[in-house]
Formats: C-alpha cells, structure tokens, sequence
C-alpha cells in the first residue's frame, strides 16, 4: 500500500528565507512554486519532494511547529552533514548516534523550527544499485 515518500513538507513563517536555506544546502532551486505559499524541491537518487509552505497556508488547528515525527534523510556521511547543517544556522537536537549494525542517525532543527533527520543507512545503497 505505502509506496514510498511523495513530499514531505516543512512549515515555514518565511518562505523566501526557508526557500534560499534550502536551495543553499540542497545545491538546487525549487522546481514548482506558489507564490507567497510553496515551494518544492526534487532530491536524491528517487527524486522525493521536499515542500516548504507558509504557516499562514496550514489548516486550523494544525500544529506547525517542531513535532514528535522525524523524517530521515540518507547522508553518506552524518559528522559531515551535521557540520554543514550547523554552520548553516540549524541547531542539534541529538548527536550523532550509533544505532548499531551501520545505522547512524542525527537530527537538527532547522532555522525555520522543523525537525531534519540525518541517516547513515546501510541498505539504502544495496536498494539504490538494485533498481536496475
């Protein structure tokens, strides 16, 4: 039934900030956009989608803020990705941490109040160069 990630999305209080902090650190611009209200980026190696959209935009009642869910991103190196989210300005929320059997995960929030998990996923490339 689940198939995979389609979009994930972040709140934001200030789009063009959060747009320029993500195409900073992605190396790419969005690829569709909504003025004053959206913007997506495509990323990695299965193209999933990263929203960004105005809090003003969210249902009523909608919690927009830093919550319980974490969304990890595959790095091929978490001390080095951890470095760059820092000096970007995202504040560390967990260390890096050994999950054991090659799992190691971090998390930050970035400087828009979203939580961004951080990964070194043993499987994922065994998955990746089996796509064919």
């Amino acid at each position: 039934m689940l198939r995979g990630i389609a979009t994930m999305s972040y709140w934001t209080d200030d789009l063009a900030a959060a747009k320029r902090w993500y195409a900073d650190l992605l190396g790419i611009e969005p690829y569709f956009e909504v003025p004053d209200g959206y913007a997506e980026f495509r990323l990695g190696d299965y193209q999933q989608e990263l929203g960004l959209i105005a809090r003003s935009f969210a249902p009523e009642g909608t919690p927009t803020g830093a919550g319980g869910v974490v969304a990890y991103w595959h790095v091929d190196d978490v001390d080095a990705a951890l470095e760059r989210l820092t000096a970007m300005g995202a504040t560390v929320r967990e260390q890096p941490r050994d999950r054991g059997e090659g799992f190691i995960t971090a998390t930050v929030t970035d400087p828009f109040e979203n939580i961004l998990g951080i990964m070194f996923n043993p499987h994922y490339r065994d998955v990746l160069s089996g796509r064919g």
